[in-house]
């Protein structure tokens, strides 16, 4: 996966099938799905690939607990099938993972018992286990830091657990392997339309040279996510709100507040949310919150009245209580709920299924969504393309695709950082064989060598520091103290990689620790 050899393509092709704008989830699956069934496929992202919403998740792959208990049955059966498909397809990155709901009252085990029950039935033969009531002894062997005043009993349920960017970029090699086009850092600043108003292209600037191309094509799809307005503004002249963006954030701290394998849910906090703790690459995450935001950013920065909950509810529930000095990492990411059509809705009664819009212009936009539904959306929204006239009718290849990387991993083998690699394992250390300065570590405290950033920029299309901490190696999101304090090792590596020069080292090092402050709390505030 060569930036190089993405943009002699796109210099070489004329007309494309397919045009999607945006690298997140949704535009990466769309790609892939696109191009599985032979159509000419091309991808633009502005900034990098799930540089939004799509590396900020909760790293869970789930059927939605919250969504039974709105009653949404065909949302959760629809993503326990998904999530089971994942599993299958992206066996490095997706495993089990068990979760304990702590009950402090004496109905609530058995409330969420048949809750779970029926969650269990839903996902058929792709379930991952069996949901069941556990004693309070139980419940404190397998949560050994759960707050036990008050504790009653608990339930244990499976759900899936992944690594939200490193999927990704995997879905990102995958569709290249089927033949797609795909380029970071190129920005849509224009549609291109025919005498009848309708969309036959895009225009777009390539960041690193500056260069502009027309690019034509059939089937034009907007993926963007919280900038979807911003694409349809390009798009129309009468205006409206698709999406309202709600922010979630995400606070993370050491192994030591939860030295657990199994994850810890607390189905109602004080306002009614769901929070999770769950291990991640050896950390633990909390969260998440759900805020309506005015106004969207590439880089969210979490608000203080988000911390504080976030914080509250953990001390709540943990005997060892985290503080504000104990967060290790604060992200935030905008989910792209689709608007509601009466205003002044909460965010919970916003609806959370996908839903596509084909606008007058034959722009086919997608809004909502969640990445445990991707696939299913990518492929509804090329359906949608074929319904529309817009391309060739060809059935649909994804659901039993294996994307790169795809491997059986055991629990065993997880416990090598290098898992989320999977069948690429083996060329990473061959890297460090070959060139052994790249075994040195990128961090003292963390495990990550310089063989993965070179991995990084040679073969994922990794292009400054903050792709390379934050979305290929995850350091940004487990310690961002220590990724700041590896940004010019990266910087470095990169210059030398890419050929460029000492002022580009300067520049890049102050732009990603302008970037790594919001990921910050105690220094900052």
């Amino acid at each position: 996966m060569k930036r190089s050899d993405q943009i002699s393509k796109l210099k070489n092709t004329e007309k494309w099938d397919v045009i999607v704008i945006g690298g997140g989830a949704s535009g990466l699956g769309t790609a892939l799905d696109a191009a599985s069934r032979g159509y000419k496929t091309i991808l633009i992202e502005a900034i990098d690939f799930a540089k939004g919403t799509s590396s900020r998740s909760t790293k869970l792959v789930h059927g939605g607990v919250r969504y039974l208990e709105q009653g949404d049955i065909h949302l959760v059966r629809e993503a326990l099938k998904e999530r089971g498909l994942m599993a299958k397809n992206a066996g490095h990155l997706v495993k089990n993972q068990s979760f304990v709901i702590p009950n402090y009252n004496w109905w609530g085990g058995w409330f969420y018992t048949v809750g779970l029950t029926v969650y269990d039935l839903l996902a058929g033969r792709l379930s991952l286990g069996r949901s069941k009531y556990i004693s309070k002894k139980k419940t404190i062997e397998m949560l050994p830091t759960v707050e036990e005043k008050g504790l009653v009993s608990g339930v244990i349920y499976h759900d899936g657990q992944f690594d939200d960017s490193r999927l990704a970029i995997n879905l990102a090699q995958t569709a290249i392997e089927k033949g797609a086009c795909l380029l970071n850092y190129t920005k849509v600043i224009n549609l291109l339309k025919d005498g009848n108003n309708q969309v036959i292209g895009v225009q777009v600037i390539d960041h690193e040279t500056g260069d502009k191309y027309d690019i034509k094509g059939s089937a034009i799809i907007n993926a963007t996510g919280v900038f979807t307005n911003a694409i349809m503004k390009l798009n129309d002249t009468v205006y409206k709100k698709y999406i309202v963006p709600s922010q979630g954030i995400h606070l993370v701290f050491d192994k030591s507040f939860l030295p657990s394998d199994h994850a810890l849910m607390i189905p109602k906090t004080s306002d009614g949310r769901v929070l999770f703790a769950v291990p991640w690459h050896n950390r633990i995450v909390v969260g998440t919150t759900d805020t309506l935001i005015k106004k969207h950013s590439l880089e969210p920065i979490a608000l203080e009245s988000e911390i504080e909950f976030v914080l509250e509810t953990a001390q709540r529930f943990l005997a060892k209580k985290p503080t504000r000095a104990d967060v290790l990492s604060v992200y935030a990411g905008l989910r792209p709920l689709a608007a509601p059509e009466e205003e002044g809705k909460s965010t919970k009664e916003v609806s959370r299924s996908h839903k596509i819009i084909v606008s007058e212009t034959g722009l086919i936009t997608i809004t909502g969504g969640k990445w445990t539904t991707y696939r299913k959306i990518a492929e509804d929204i090329i359906d949608k393309a074929i319904k529309k006239g817009k391309l060739p009718a060809k059935a649909c290849n994804t659901e039993h695709l294996s994307i790169h990387g795809n491997k059986p991993t055991t629990t065993l083998e997880r416990e090598n950082h290098l898992y989320i690699y999977g069948s690429d394992i083996s060329k990473i250390i061959e890297l460090q064989q070959t060139e052994p300065e790249l075994k040195e570590k990128l961090h003292p405290d963390h495990e990550f060598t310089m063989a993965e950033v070179v991995w990084a920029i040679r073969h994922e299309m990794a292009r400054t520091i903050d792709d390379v901490l934050a979305r290929r190696v995850r350091l940004l999101f487990l310690d961002a103290r220590a990724a700041r304090q590896s940004s010019e090792k990266v910087a470095r590596l990169l210059a030398k990689e890419l050929g460029h020069d000492e002022a580009w080292i300067s520049k890049e090092i102050a732009h990603f620790k302008e970037t790594s402050k919001g990921f910050l709390l105690s220094e900052f505030q």
